[in-house]
C-alpha cells in the first residue's frame, strides 16, 4: 500500500467508529436513565417484599396456627396432682379456710 492509500484507510476506519458527540451524550444519558429507574424498581421491590415478610412475622398469632417447640420431659407427671399442687388449689379456691371454721 502506498502512503496516501494507507491515510485514507486510516481515515476510513477512524469515521466508522466515531460518533457526534451529542451523540455519545445522549446514549450515557439514557443508559444512565435505564440503570436509574432499575435500581428504584429493585430497591421498591425488595422493601415491599421486606415490609410484608415483617408484617406477617409480626402479626397476632392465632390459636392452633403456630406450631411450638419444646415440651414437658415427663408429660404423665400432670396427669394426677400430687398433695402439693392439691392443697395449693384449695388454698387458691378458698377452701382451707371453710374447713377450719
Amino acid at each position: 500500500m502506498t502512503e496516501k492509500n494507507t491515510k485514507r484507510y486510516e481515515n476510513n476506519v477512524n469515521k466508522a467508529f466515531t460518533m457526534e458527540p451529542e451523540t455519545s451524550k445522549n446514549i450515557a444519558y439514557l443508559l444512565g436513565l435505564v440503570t436509574l429507574v432499575l435500581m428504584v424498581w429493585f430497591i421498591s421491590r425488595q422493601a415491599m417484599n421486606n415490609r410484608t415478610e415483617m408484617l406477617d412475622k409480626s402479626a397476632p398469632k392465632v390459636a392452633g396456627e403456630d406450631e411450638l417447640e419444646g415440651g414437658a420431659r415427663n408429660p404423665q407427671q400432670f396427669d394426677e396432682p400430687d398433695e402439693d399442687a392439691l392443697e395449693e388449689m384449695a388454698a387458691l379456691l378458698g377452701e382451707d379456710s371453710e374447713d377450719e371454721a
